[in-house]
């Protein structure tokens, strides 16, 4: 058993043999000069203070450990086996548990693999452990039952492709790990949560003030200020280019794109913008008794199908050519890649139209669902409130 003594300007180690009492730790330090205690202290006669007693082979072997220096105990590399002093301040308790862990773990020399520099435990030292953390970290070191359930895991995933077990051990340890208490990070939604509020609440007055006077935007601007609002609504697009050029192979021509989105990995997708005028989504009069897309709508998508056929048939060389073309917007090592493209249009409103007729324009929607999403402003104003919604129920 080991327990420490704390004296005024050292402490000392004590060593008490349960089973093969102290006379074996002589035999160690006479035989090869340094002794071992339980994988964690390195000890030798330098910092030995008793003397061996035949007459009293059970009594406990004292050892010098640290000296104080200042508010710390010093204990030294050599005898923890680490590359820097160890530092505790001289009000922590001392115990074997401050040290070592279950299965004879030596804590520091674990702390020391994974830190720089001198280790201080306590006090004011500025790049000290807290006596509270540090607390906290020896009731996170793995106990006996869960190294033997780790072990049991690891073991049992590669041998149950070739055996039957007797149990699913890993599905045992991932249900014991999660059952304990782990770091808990700060809570990021609640720290931008009143950010985004901020932001949406913009983004809705903006466009609820956009459609209000919908008649003093040029076309160019509509699209413009629109943009803008899809790219915070979706900002996984960090690249917006105008007029993007796609090469139509069956007519050998080169046509432009209006405005081509790139997210963050690089991939493409393509956006139309239009203002919405009345009359634009679905006719008035029903045909066979549905109501049908206007040829605004149906030749925006028929145009939409196009470009997405056409950027696909470009493929490699497509994607070579954009990288090229934009090359000084784009950061080092970055490429723009052809994956199946979708699209967004935006455009009309649906305020005035009746049930029957926003029943059959979701079905027209839904048509184009898988490469299409088609969205109204009426659609858009409801998506950037749901948000708002969302994010003001965090708060």
């Amino acid at each position: 058993m080991i327990e420490f003594i704390k004296e005024q300007d050292r402490v000392i180690l004590s060593y008490s043999g349960e089973m093969r009492g102290s006379a074996w730790i002589y035999h160690e330090l006479e035989k090869s000069g340094t002794v071992v205690l339980r994988r964690t202290f390195s000890l030798t006669e330098k910092e030995l203070i008793t003397k061996k007693d035949s007459e009293h082979e059970d009594a406990p072997v004292l050892f010098k450990v640290a000296t104080k220096d200042g508010e710390y105990y010093k204990f030294p590399k050599h005898i923890l086996g680490i590359e820097d002093d160890l530092f505790i301040h001289i009000d922590i308790d001392i115990t074997s548990k401050t040290f070592i862990a279950e299965r004879n773990i030596s804590i520091f020399s674990k702390l020391d693999r994974l830190t720089e520099g001198a280790i201080y435990v306590g006090g004011t030292e500025s790049n000290s452990i807290p006596e509270s953390g540090f607390s906290d970290l020896l009731q996170k070191f793995p106990n006996s039952y869960e190294l033997t359930r780790y072990a049991s895991a690891r073991v049992g995933a590669v041998i149950s492709s070739y055996l039957e077990t007797k149990e699913d051990y890993e599905e045992k340890y991932h249900k014991y790990m999660n059952k304990k208490t782990s770091k808990e990070g700060d809570n990021l939604y609640s720290l931008v949560a009143n950010a985004e509020i901020s932001k949406y609440r913009s983004l809705i007055d903006k466009l609820g003030s956009m459609l209000e006077n919908e008649l003093s935007y040029s076309e160019n601007q509509w699209q413009k200020e629109i943009l803008q609002i899809i790219l915070l609504l979706y900002p996984k697009y960090i690249h917006v280019f105008k007029e993007a050029p796609v090469r139509d192979t069956y007519n050998k021509k080169d046509r432009n794109i209006d405005l081509l989105l790139v997210d963050a990995a690089g991939n493409t997708d393509i956006i139309e913008i239009k203002k919405p005028f009345d009359k634009c989504i679905v006719t008035h009069k029903t045909y066979r008794d549905n109501y049908i897309p206007l040829r605004e709508l149906s030749g925006t998508v028929m145009q939409i199908e196009k470009y997405i056929f056409y950027l696909n048939k470009w493929g490699k060389t497509g994607e070579e050519k954009l990288t090229d073309k934009y090359r000084d917007q784009l950061a080092d090592g970055f490429s723009i890649k052809i994956t199946n493209p979708g699209a967004i249009i935006i455009m009309g409103r649906e305020d005035k139209l009746s049930k029957i007729q926003l029943q059959d324009f979701e079905v027209i929607k839904r048509k184009y669902k898988n490469v299409i999403d088609i969205v109204t402003y009426d659609d858009l104003l409801r998506r950037l409130n749901t948000v708002l919604e969302h994010w003001l129920r965090i708060t």
